[in-house]
């Protein structure tokens, strides 16, 4: 469920127990009158407090973990609403980001959606470790913190240990919608992202890509690239088949995302044409760069971008056909061919060249 769809259950269950509520706020907490040694005063109203809801905890230590930390006037109030609610069992785990002074009914509906955090990000499908980090950065996480955390090596997963060195984390922060805490730092929040591949990624996609004689590795870098070419989710297997196909007998890629993203790295690009530099012209083809697949044989050091699951899973399960060659339709489909003859023929009709 989306957060903006619990935060209207929230709404909508406040006005539902809102009597309930009225009967309950008579329950307060006596005021502090000699305060002991070392004694640390809670936060201000309103001020951001992080409270970690570990599985299996009940209604009662929740209750006295928001009471603790202030967020709750009332750990009693808050037990006797989940009970009249029927929640036992159905708060969610999670390390939450709440406020003091929160309406006990606001947290409980929180934790019942898990709307751990107000904020979010969403990798999108196909985006730069760049674009990534400027969407950050609108939320008010640090940009650079992120970049450094993602050129990082020090994460305990077995995709991190095969990626060559020198070569980022590119292609492994995995697109979708991340929940940002104030305690988030950029090694925090890369973590996630890559634990976003691990549980979306199966282990048996590096016996399939071995079977096709790529590394993990390089079947990340196909995909990225599959992912930036097919605009119609269908085709993706056909093209996989059509790149392997190519890497098999020695004829480069020439695939224009490749262009994009070496372009993309040269300082003051993404300023003058984005990240994704659209009408690429002769001389951004003759770009010298490893990762442009027009000057170099093979697959480029590393990822371009993050790819989908279902890009990957099109890679290393390609279509059982012999095309070589493909040209895009204004539609966004392909046309696909086995010789150049029947390729320049599509250029041709879908290009007028």
């Amino acid at each position: 469920m989306t957060s903006v769809r619990a935060a209207s259950l929230i709404a909508m269950g406040a006005a539902l127990v809102l009597t309930v509520i009225a009967a309950l706020l008579i329950i307060g907490s006596p005021a502090s009158i000699d305060e002991p040694k070392g004694y640390e005063p809670p936060p201000s109203p309103g001020d951001v407090v992080q409270v970690e809801v570990s599985p299996g905890q009940g209604p009662s230590e929740i209750a006295e973990a928001l009471e603790s930390a202030g967020v709750i006037e009332s750990g009693t109030q808050f037990r006797v609403l989940v009970s009249l609610m029927g929640y036992e069992g159905w708060l969610q785990a999670g390390d939450y980001e709440l406020q003091r002074g929160m309406a006990a009914l606001d947290v409980i509906y929180r934790m019942r959606y898990g709307v751990v955090s107000t904020r979010s990000v969403t990798v999108v499908e196909g985006w730069q470790m760049g674009e990534i980090a400027d969407a950050l950065a609108q939320q008010g996480a640090s940009r650079e913190d992120f970049l450094a955390a993602a050129q990082d090596r020090a994460y305990d997963f077995n995709f991190v240990g095969s990626i060559p060195d020198g070569e980022s984390l590119d292609g492994y922060l995995y697109p979708a919608t991340y929940p940002l805490r104030a305690s988030d730092t950029g090694s925090s929040i890369v973590q996630r992202m890559l634990e976003g591949f691990a549980a979306n990624v199966p282990a048996e996609v590096t016996g399939q890509a071995d079977a096709l004689g790529l590394t993990l590795h390089e079947a990340v870098t196909l995909a990225s690239i599959l992912e930036r070419e097919a605009v119609v989710p269908e085709e993706r297997p056909v093209m996989a088949q059509v790149f392997l196909k190519r890497l098999r007998e020695g004829i480069a890629l020439e695939a224009d995302p490749t262009v994009q993203f070496a372009l993309a790295r040269e300082p003051g690009s993404v300023e003058a044409f984005g990240y994704w530099k659209q009408g690429l012209t002769s001389a951004d083809l003759d770009f010298d760069s490893p990762y442009n697949t027009y000057l170099y044989f093979g697959l480029p050091p590393g990822p371009i971008c993050s790819p989908s699951a279902g890009a990957i899973k099109a890679v290393v399960t390609p279509s059982d056909t012999n095309y070589l060659y493909f040209v895009a339709r204004p539609d966004g489909s392909h046309a696909f061919a086995e010789t150049f003859e029947e390729h320049l023929a599509n250029i041709e009709l879908y290009r007028g060249e």
